[in-house]
């Protein structure tokens, strides 16, 4: 399910290469009508890495998230994934969303099927798996979640915490190369956050590679390898949790932290 980490070739230094690349966005422009949202995104995301967005709502970083899987059509720029541009005409975006998969805000599962044939679905569907191999990987990812045990429920008899761990098992069933996370735990009642924070900690671990826009600073200080900060559709500052949290250089930042703490 998770991709190891890449072989890589010792520089004569000693020290490990960087790991190669998995998204790459270069100027990335997203307009809605004459409104401006994103304006020349430049973004770099190596595989293995979890990237954490943050920034004052309205800053883009939802339609940052949709545009890297062209759930939103970017009004210019280049969105690479393992190198190869997505943009580019005669993509099969169901192909694509198996190699980029998203965790919504909203749960998004369909409400009579239970949790395992909401995650065979897009297995049979889309991966062309045969019934018996979509059950096998379905039962698979749902344990991954800690969520065996709930495999012939139905998502009214499901928690909103474990509606989002059912979510997120249809997402990694498909093989993803990325993950993107669109504040996947806004939804949910405070006692339920930590569940679907537990999940994320241990796909960290396996390396998966991750994008993730939410409000959960405190997770994104624990987990994150890298904090990016946006405002007015750009990125202002990124940088390690430690640094962006405890030493912000740019003052739309060191000011998004001071009403964070309540300062």
């Amino acid at each position: 399910m998770i991709a190891g980490a890449a072989t890589l070739d010792m520089p004569t230094s000693g020290r490990a290469a960087p790991a190669r690349t998995v998204l790459e966005l270069r100027g990335i422009h997203k307009s809605f009508g004459a409104q401006p949202i994103l304006k020349g995104i430049d973004l770099v995301v190596r595989e293995g890495e979890l990237v954490f967005i943050i920034g004052p709502s309205g800053s883009g970083k939802s339609t940052l998230l949709r545009c890297c899987n062209r759930l939103e059509e970017p009004t210019a720029g280049a969105i690479l994934v393992e190198g190869a541009d997505i943009m580019r005409r005669g993509t099969d975006l169901n192909q694509l969303r198996r190699r980029i998969g998203m965790v919504f805000q909203s749960f998004n599962l369909y409400p009579h099927m239970t949790a395992k044939q909401n995650v065979t679905l897009a297995l049979r569907k889309v991966a062309k798996k045969s019934r018996t191999e979509a059950d096998v990987i379905a039962l698979r990812m749902l344990d991954h979640v800690g969520l065996s045990d709930r495999a012939g429920y139905y998502p009214a008899a499901l928690s909103g915490g474990q509606q989002q761990r059912v979510a997120i098992a249809r997402t990694l069933a498909l093989d993803p190369k990325i993950v993107l996370f669109d504040e996947p735990t806004s939804a949910l009642d405070p006692e339920l956050v930590g569940g679907v924070l537990n999940v994320m900690r241990r796909l960290r671990g396996e390396g998966m590679t991750m994008v993730v826009v939410s409000h959960e600073m405190g997770f994104a200080r624990e987990a994150a390898d890298r904090v990016v900060f946006m405002d007015q559709g750009v990125i202002v500052e990124q940088g390690p949790p430690e640094e962006i949290f405890t030493r912000p250089r740019h003052q739309r930042l060191r000011e998004f932290i001071s009403r964070l703490s309540g300062h």
